[in-house]
């Protein structure tokens, strides 16, 4: 019967636990108070008081004990933080990055929505008068920003700008020119008719936007221009002609 080496196993034992003790007791002499951070930012919005305010249970951990992904999460929860970075420096100091939300454009009301189209402040006590204004159902907010951003995009190149979007309750979409021109574009063939309007009806604005007053791409197959100055409600025009007087199709 093979003999056990208590006497080696006993040694191995007993080194584990001497390192076990040295690397805690290194720990503990290291984990010293947090003496002091430095915060970095814009600081437009948020204040490093408010920050500072925010993380201060956090700081009574001692420097390697401190929670950093707990810090980070409880300062991008202040209203207009969008990021933040958090990390040590030795012995006993930490260092914290922050940058703040950019309003993109105004959603509904009071809210505010970031260059990602997120809504970030739901009762905003200054809307910038610049801002587009972008409205519709609770929780789509992203899906309207995308839509002004793509639109918007197009328009530019011609000289006309986007100014505001809105979706229904219903589902039926509405963008507005700068100048106020309104272009209905309903609840569907949303993409179909946008393309229309950004592929022939844009190009007709640009040259003619001090005498429309809205657009209607409502149609199977067409779209009607209402003219300012026009003794006609509405001139029609087809999918594949542009002669004014042209039926447009049945409206949906």
């Amino acid at each position: 019967m093979p003999s056990i080496p208590f006497a080696r196993i006993s040694r191995l034992v007993l080194a584990a636990v001497v390192v076990l003790f040295s690397y805690r007791f290194s720990a503990a002499l290291l984990d010293q108070p947090i003496q002091s951070i430095t915060i970095d930012g814009p600081f437009q919005r948020v204040s490093a008081l408010q920050i500072e305010e925010a993380i201060s249970s956090e700081l009574d951990a001692g420097f390697l004990s401190a929670n950093l992904k707990e810090i980070q999460d409880r300062i991008v929860s202040l209203p207009w933080i969008d990021q933040a970075s958090v990390g040590r420096r030795w012995p006993d100091r930490l260092e914290i990055s922050v940058s703040e939300q950019v309003p993109a454009a105004c959603w509904g009301e009071r809210g505010l929505l970031n260059v990602r189209g997120e809504l970030f402040v739901t009762d905003a006590r200054h809307i910038p008068a610049e801002l587009p204004r972008l409205s519709g159902p609770a929780g789509r907010s992203s899906e309207v920003a995308k839509m002004y951003l793509d639109v918007r995009e197009r328009l530019i190149p011609i000289g006309l700008n986007l100014r505001s979007v809105n979706l229904d309750a219903r589902g039926a979409w509405q963008l507005t020119l700068q100048d106020g021109i309104a272009i209905r574009l309903g609840r569907r063939n949303i993409q179909e008719r946008k393309d229309l309007f950004l592929q022939v009806v844009a190009n007709i604005v640009s040259n003619r936007e001090a005498d429309i007053d809205f657009i209607d791409m409502r149609y199977n197959n067409g779209f009607t221009i209402a003219w300012k100055k026009d003794a006609e409600a509405a001139r029609p025009m087809g999918r594949t002609s542009l002669r004014e007087h042209m039926v447009a199709g049945r409206i949906e």
